[in-house]
């Protein structure tokens, strides 16, 4: 294996990389464990719910909980959807076909966003956009603090 030198000062203090052995790489596996997509899905679809009873009771107008609900709808359900397509492929065995399978569930993602955000008008009477932004933005960084709040996670020195 050909070794190239680095070019500039930053890629020479960044040479200090060592790969894990296979026995570092297992104990830092158990000391991070993986969490399930469906835990975060169904966390943020209980997040969602908290949201639109909150709107509800602090505008006291049951069309603002509607409206942050239905935002909250626009992030789960294509969460779901992505999370199914996606870990249907996982064990593909070819890697070039899981990246195009992860982009195409992306794509359809984002596709069923937008559509149910251009339906929402239609199908939310007396639509808070405002309320249903704040249900999205919400929901959508309920991963966050799953990914925090995770058990088993223990910081490497």
């Amino acid at each position: 294996m050909k070794t190239i030198a680095p070019e500039t000062e930053t890629e020479a203090e960044g040479s200090d990389f060592k790969p894990l052995t296979a026995q570092e790489a297992e104990l830092w596996r158990s000391r991070n464990p993986p969490i399930s997509v469906w835990k975060v899905v169904a966390g943020q679809a209980f997040v969602g719910m908290l949201v639109a009873l909150v709107a509800w009771l602090l505008t006291g107008r049951a069309q603002v909980g509607w409206s942050a609900a239905y935002g909250a709808v626009a992030v789960v359900v294509p969460a779901a959807l992505f999370a199914r397509g996606v870990l249907r492929h996982k064990a593909s065995a070819n890697p070039r076909a899981a990246m195009l399978g992860f982009f195409g569930w992306e794509i359809a993602k984002i596709v069923l966003t937008v559509s149910l955000l251009a339906a929402a008008p239609r199908l939310v009477p007396g639509l808070s956009w405002i309320a249903l932004l704040t249900g999205m933005v919400i929901t959508m960084k309920t991963y966050w603090v799953a990914l925090l709040v995770r058990p088993g996670v223990q910081k490497t020195d």
